[in-house]
């Protein structure tokens, strides 16, 4: 049967549309699907199937007719019973908005899967409360402020209204890490010995002259290099198992130092069957814990930063080449357009003098 549809204009409080928004809430979906749950527990037979839920739901009783379908609908009773069907609908969801497989990898295994096993693939508001103060204890807080947004998200998607209560704490005030080129000088030279000296060069390298994120150094393939300009493109292709953090793509530079660097490393991996990607995230994230890095490969963002406003260059440059969110800048946004030859111009201005030491 075909159902047909009627637009219906409504008055509601502005802050709530602006909230639901900002959680990605689709308030249409949201306030049809709860219309037509409302309608079904209302009908004759309703309060028979909510006794039947009285010890999932856990109300001591059901007091009325009229409160009981509202108390489980709309409180912070309301019970959520995952099915197959609704939770591959919302990983679909999540991948056509343009996550990268790995990334949906982690939300499904790593966050939602060991939340659902927990409370037994039934939803509740204490449950759900009890299962975030044990992460709370035993994990960082930012361990703790990434599952429950993404707990909250899949919540949301579902219409379970109390979800809107789980809110992550702030972030703890940051003071950025200062990073010389004498901690990039010592790190490198610390592996000079290393079988993979190339490779940890190359990497600290390209990541301290071209401003890439360490998730989008671990993602580069030889097809992205361009030794002859210098030019780095960092893709969003989801298929390719790339990804941005802004869901775009762009293209950034390195200097000649890395230029050589990069020549020696691709033709060390070339001959060499023991590597299966240029900068494979395991392997490399384990050389830098063997205790010869004085830096993270995560700092060498930090780094590019750095030395690119010690020598003065533009930050909305600096902004466009590092894939910074562009949101709230009406400048960027709106008026300030740069070929890629207009951007290697400025790179080689304020980047052209600027060496590891090495």
């Amino acid at each position: 049967m075909r159902m047909h549809k009627k637009p219906l204009n409504l008055f509601i409080d502005e802050s709530l549309i602006r909230n639901a928004r900002d959680r990605g809430l689709i308030l249409s979906r949201f306030l049809e699907r709860s219309l037509q749950d409302y309608l079904h527990y209302e009908t004759t037979d309703s309060i028979h199937h909510l006794k039947k839920q009285k010890e999932l739901v856990g109300l001591s009783e059901f007091e009325s007719e009229s409160l009981a379908p509202k108390a489980l609908l709309y409180g912070e009773k309301q019970v959520l019973s995952i099915t197959e069907d609704t939770y591959k609908q919302y990983l679909d969801v999540i991948e056509i908005n343009g996550i990268c497989n790995e990334w949906k990898y982690s939300i499904d295994r790593c966050i939602l899967q060991p939340y659902f096993r927990q409370l037994n693939w039934k939803i509740s508001f204490s449950k759900t409360l009890d299962y975030l103060k044990t992460l709370k204890n035993k994990h960082t807080l930012s361990y703790y402020r990434k599952h429950v947004y993404q707990i909250r998200k899949f919540l949301e998607y579902n219409g379970v209204v109390w979800a809107s209560k789980l809110n992550p704490p702030p972030e703890p005030q940051y003071i950025p890490k200062r990073i010389s080129s004498d901690a990039i000088q010592d790190t490198i030279s610390n592996y000079h010995d290393n079988e993979y000296y190339l490779q940890v060069k190359a990497i600290i390298l390209l990541g301290t002259t071209s401003g890439m994120r360490a998730e989008e150094l671990y993602q580069l393939t030889l097809d992205d290099i361009n030794l002859d300009t210098r030019s780095v493109m960092i893709n969003h292709n989801p298929n390719n198992g790339q990804s941005t953090k802004t869901k775009r793509s762009r293209i950034s530079f390195f200097t000649d130092e890395a230029r050589h660097a990069l020549t020696e490393y691709i033709e060390f991996y070339q001959n060499n069957n023991g590597l299966k990607c240029l900068f494979s995230q395991t392997h490399v994230e384990r050389l830098f814990r063997n205790g010869k890095a004085s830096i993270q490969v995560k700092d060498l963002r930090k780094y590019f930063s750095q030395i690119w406003d010690r020598n003065g260059g533009a930050t909305s440059i600096k902004k466009i080449l590092m894939g910074h969110s562009l949101k709230g800048d009406v400048d960027l946004m709106h008026y300030n357009a740069q070929s890629p030859e207009d951007l290697k111009k400025i790179y080689d201005k304020v980047m052209g003098h600027a060496r590891s030491g090495i």
